[in-house]
């Protein structure tokens, strides 16, 4: 079968291997939609491990079903998620998942920048989802993504009627604007240093975008009565941003970090101002197995309209073109690779 192996953002080459063998409790995918993350152009983070495939935002079709398997048969159709917490762990039964010591030792054979993928037992029972016949492939690979906004917007208990202010409007900033507008958020306020980033923003829901400079803070007051936003998430890892982000939320609000930062890099936080104005600092990561049924149902509902956040859709020896355009963050949003096409 067909793969793309990634060794650089700029070197991402196409490679044949062998067709994975399914064992019991497994199950072979061909995948059909593989989305390319913002965390797969992150070269900090990848470079250490590659050569490797990419690719875990996928949906495809079962054609292999190993022994023993009961919740799933040849031709259904699902998404799968790469990590995968172990539900029975101290911090899983916390609600905890995303430090669960099993979440992060969980991957795709080979990855999902290829033909086809062999979904090992423990993803096959707690991260594999059936697709309502609605929901296209391209919409399935959504699922992941929007499971970690789910989680992270549940985190900060974001409430019916508060104001929202979102900094850094790339992917799943947008997909931050729209679930807290299918939550009942009250203002949505977007950043971004790209225009055609905050044209993405109003188009999705946002009701004020700023182009990101030393200002935010204070044209987001200006917009909401003099105040802050109750919740501040940050979609970015820029120095710039943090600072913002530390300006503009409300007394009694709360600012999420949901971009990663390389290690060892710090910012220098305003102690006295966070304990006096009652500030709370969170941040998340993954999307555990009960938001992406939430994710499911809201995209099937099409209370978050994924479908027209794609704006590239490439065979799978373009995926070095793929990812070269996500790196560029010009005018496209959402790029996808579709292996079988």
């Amino acid at each position: 079968m067909r793969v793309a192996v990634y060794h650089s953002n700029n070197d991402v080459r196409l490679d044949e291997r062998p067709r994975p063998k399914t064992g019991p409790g497994e199950l072979l995918l061909r995948v059909e939609a593989s989305g390319i993350c913002g965390s797969d152009v992150m070269e900090w983070y990848r470079m250490p491990h590659a050569p490797l495939v990419l690719g875990h935002e996928i949906a495809g079709q079962v054609v292999e079903v190993g022994a023993g398997v009961t919740e799933f048969k040849v031709g259904d159709r699902v998404m799968a998620t790469h990590h995968v917490p172990c539900n029975t762990c101290r911090y899983c039964l916390r609600g905890q998942h995303n430090v669960c010591g099993t979440l992060r030792t969980t991957h795709f054979d080979p990855g999902g920048f290829s033909e086809y993928v062999r979904l090992p037992a423990i993803n096959v029972e707690r991260g594999t989802f059936l697709l309502p016949e609605t929901m296209t492939y391209e919409e399935g690979s959504f699922l992941e993504p929007l499971a970690c906004c789910i989680r992270a917007q549940r985190l900060a208990r974001m409430e019916p009627g508060a104001s929202v202010a979102i900094l850094g409007s790339g992917i799943s900033g947008i997909l931050h604007v729209q679930l807290a507008r299918a939550l009942g958020a009250g203002k949505i306020f977007a950043t971004d240093v790209s225009p055609q980033r905050l044209e993405y923003a109003r188009k999705f829901g946002a009701d004020t975008t700023f182009e990101a400079g030393p200002d935010v803070s204070e044209r987001i007051r200006e917009s909401n009565e003099g105040r802050g936003a109750e919740l501040v998430l940050v979609c970015t890892s820029a120095m710039p941003a943090i600072a913002q982000a530390f300006r503009s939320v409300d007394r009694g609000g709360t600012i999420l970090f949901f971009a990663p930062a390389p290690p060892g890099i710090t910012f220098p936080a305003p102690l006295h101002d966070l304990w006096k104005d009652g500030i709370s600092i969170l941040h998340s990561y993954a999307g555990p197995p009960h938001d992406i049924v939430m994710a499911r149902d809201l995209i099937a509902a099409r209370r978050v309209d994924v479908a027209s956040m794609v704006t590239d859709r490439l065979p799978l020896e373009e995926t070095g073109k793929g990812f070269k355009i996500v790196v560029e963050a010009g005018r496209s949003l959402k790029v996808l690779v579709e292996p079988q096409h």
